[in-house]
């Protein structure tokens, strides 16, 4: 009988999780197990078996041995989390939240948001370098009250290294398919007495197997660490990328399936350029034996020049984006007595931008676009800036050994001030076209986000823990002043959300489980209806996610290291409005109406998430490590009407490493091995049949050698 990797895979997953509770039984805890600490909570590190929330540590020897050349590539190894891959570093993603673009996430560097609330960037990953990290923190669900606005579905703490104390580093060449070419260096040491540093370098380029879509990167982070006095610690960290990116387009079912490589975007159509720069001195002062004072002032410099490739069609712009932010992280921290921990902090974040947009027209060979040329009109320019204060408050009360109680709150204040910077007389309607703007004008917002957990520690090994906890985010600065033909824009409220989890945690010698069930309700979601003949956006929909997360890692010995995470969940609209249009063939006449999809599958969500690796190390061979990797996502609706579905796909991936020398590492990773042809986002606007595939990766292999020093 023959099996192929699809009936194979649940087999080889399911085995294992049904053996799980007797091998947990059987197995006694040891005493010399790693435990696992996390600082994204606090900005302090704490055991994980004491945090009441979802958290997954990816550590330093993983991301070395994964060496991912997209974050997707380290991110998806976490339960739950679904990263894809839109060419370059381009992504979405999802954590208890369909595959969007939508600004529910909060990406921190050491503690710190890479970008100020307002102008998330689904991309913004790429402004960090993940490579060279330390270790990367991944929060589901909401964040605890040291943290507002976007840290809805989860976050993504990214981690810098601690300087070594003696002089090191690390050199690596990679070469690969499609043109591939990666430069890592990292070097580390004393610089003087009593002060240490890490510098990093990171270039990468591209050429991409699809058409015309190379790709570059050059990033560097410089971090320094000082021993003020005895009670006094000061990290100074400046960190800088940029990314220039090609345009991916999205294809037909044809071109997907028999032309992946083709790219309707050639020559800078649909390309972006981007630079970030971050500048923080973190400084901690240990006033007593017992409290501490931490002050973070902190300085963001970001340029951004796109032509969004998804306005092509109907609407083609130039955008530059430019802000600056200045802003200070002060946080209190008192242990009171072996029962109490307590935090209280204010954020304060001025951040001016500017925001220009040029219509363009474009030239098209076919459904290829190749050119384009400035038409002399500006659609919008606008400075935006904003002020945000937010202070919190976090408890931690060990009432007994067993039961810990954390309570919290955090309140948000955003004010924006909004300066439109054309003409009067530059007219806001040109044919059947929109460009509505608002009157220059201040706007803002306040909201409360209380916090609950709480921690059983009913065995020396297991832990159960349970949270409640209010999250938000609030309107862009896009979406509230670069409306379109969209009116009362800046009239938007903030989206809110409800997240309650139940959790357990087990540590049972060379076993380790983790699983979740989780709870969340959007409301007031950001959704689009018809007034009469008026097009409008507004405050008006719920959307519920309910889904299960497991992790599970198992040594079955020295030689061979098993783990598989996953998730199941079930999406759905409660209430949600949207402008539903219908055309010929498929409606005669065409039609055009406000629908509600309460009771159907929120679109681009995938049911289940998997991913399961089986890693050797063979005593004969020293220093060798090899990896076979099984990653499945599965079948999701690629619209609210639940009309179109993309059945999933799975992928299988090898990794190889070895330890030629104590100097010289030699490593390769093959991608995708059966070469199979799949989309890492499919997806159609409202009523329409005309899907759209992003096509991803074909088999592709990593060559790279390590020199360390």
């Amino acid at each position: 009988m023959r099996m192929t990797f699809n009936k194979l895979t649940p087999a080889v997953l399911g085995l294992p999780l049904l053996l799980a509770p007797a091998i947990v039984f059987a197995t006694e805890a040891t005493a010399n197990d790693i435990e696992v600490m996390v600082v994204t909570s606090s900005r302090q590190a704490q055991a994980l078996v004491n945090l009441a929330e979802a958290v997954s540590v990816l550590d330093e020897a993983t991301i070395q041995n994964v060496s991912p050349g997209h974050p997707a590539e380290l991110l998806n190894r976490v339960s739950g989390v679904h990263v894809n891959d839109l060419g370059g570093e381009g992504h979405m993603t999802a954590i208890r939240q369909p595959i969007s673009t939508g600004g529910v996430y909060l990406f921190l560097e050491d503690g710190l948001p890479t970008r100020p609330t307002g102008f998330f960037n689904h991309n913004g990953l790429y402004e960090i370098d993940i490579p060279n990290a330390g270790r990367v923190e991944v929060t589901k669900g909401p964040g605890s009250a040291l943290y507002g606005s976007d840290a809805i579905g989860g976050m993504f703490n990214i981690l810098t290294p601690e300087p070594a104390a003696q002089f090191g580093g690390r050199l690596q060449a990679e070469l690969g398919s499609d043109g591939w070419q990666r430069g890592l260096l990292s070097v580390s040491g004393p610089v003087a007495e009593n002060h240490s540093a890490f510098w990093q370098l990171n270039s990468t380029q591209s050429d991409s197997f699809r058409e015309q879509s190379d790709y570059q990167r050059f990033s560097t982070n410089l971090r320094l660490d000082s021993e003020v006095s005895d009670s006094t610690r000061l990290k100074t960290l400046l960190s800088f990328g940029k990314v220039e990116q090609s345009g991916t387009s999205g294809l037909s079912f044809t071109d997907f399936s028999q032309n992946p490589q083709r790219n309707y975007y050639h020559a800078e159509m649909g390309a972006r350029d981007v630079q970030a720069l971050r500048l923080s001195a973190e400084l901690r002062h240990q006033l007593s034996d017992t409290s501490e004072l931490m002050l973070t002032p902190f300085f963001r410099d970001n340029r951004s020049d796109l032509m969004p490739g998804w306005m092509l069609s109907y609407d083609p712009v130039l955008q530059q984006t430019r802000f600056k932010s200045y802003g200070l992280l002060a946080q209190y921290s008192q242990q009171n007595s072996s029962a109490f921990n307590w935090t209280a902090g204010l954020d304060i974040d001025y951040t001016p931008a500017n925001f220009a947009e040029q219509q363009i027209t474009v030239s098209r060979d076919g459904d290829i676009y190749t050119d384009y040329a400035l038409t002399g009109r500006t659609n919008y320019h606008y400075d935006a800036d904003q002020t945000v204060l937010s202070p919190y408050a976090q408890l931690q009360w060990f009432a007994t050994e067993q039961l810990i109680i954390s309570l919290g709150a955090r309140y948000d204040y955003f004010s924006v001030d909004y300066t439109d910077l054309l003409p009067e007389d530059v007219p806001q309607q040109v044919g059947r076209s929109s460009w509505l703007r608002p009157e220059s004008q201040k706007v803002s917002y306040r909201q409360l986000s209380p916090k609950a957990g709480i921690v059983w520690k009913f065995a020396d090994n297991q832990q159960l823990y349970a949270n409640r906890r209010h999250a938000f985010r609030v309107p862009s600065v896009g979406q509230a002043f670069r409306p379109g033909s969209s009116s009362d824009t800046t009239e938007l409220q903030p989206v809110t959300a409800v997240n309650h989890e139940l959790g357990w945690r087990g540590q049972f010698g060379r076993i380790r489980l983790d699983t979740s069930l989780y709870d969340l309700t959007i409301k007031d979601d950001v959704v689009t209806y018809i007034d009469g003949n008026t097009r409008k956006v507004t405050n008006a929909g719920e959307t519920s996610h309910r889904g299960i997360e497991l992790m599970l890692q198992l040594a079955l010995n020295a030689q061979w290291q098993w783990q598989t995470s996953g998730s199941y969940s079930r999406q759905k609209y409660d209430d949600f409005q949207y402008l539903y249009s219908c055309f010929p063939p498929a409606c005669v006449p065409p039609l055009s109406e406000t629908r509600n999809f309460a009771g159907f599958d929120v679109g681009k969500a995938p049911k289940q998430l998997w991913q399961s690796s089986l890693s050797y190390q063979p005593q004969a061979v020293s220093g060798l490590w090899l990896e076979l990797e099984w990653q499945k996502v599965g079948r999701y609706f690629t619209d609210e009407t639940n009309t179109n579905t993309y059945p999933g796909h799975d992928l299988w991936h090898l990794r190889a490493r070895y330890q030629l020398t104590g100097s010289i590492t030699l490593a390769a990773r093959l991608m995708n091995i059966s070469d199979k042809t799949y989309s890492t986002y499919t997806s159609n606007q409202v009523g329409s049949s005309a899907v759209e595939y992003r096509p991803g990766m074909p088999r592709s292999v990593f060559v790279s050698a390590t020199v360390s020093f």
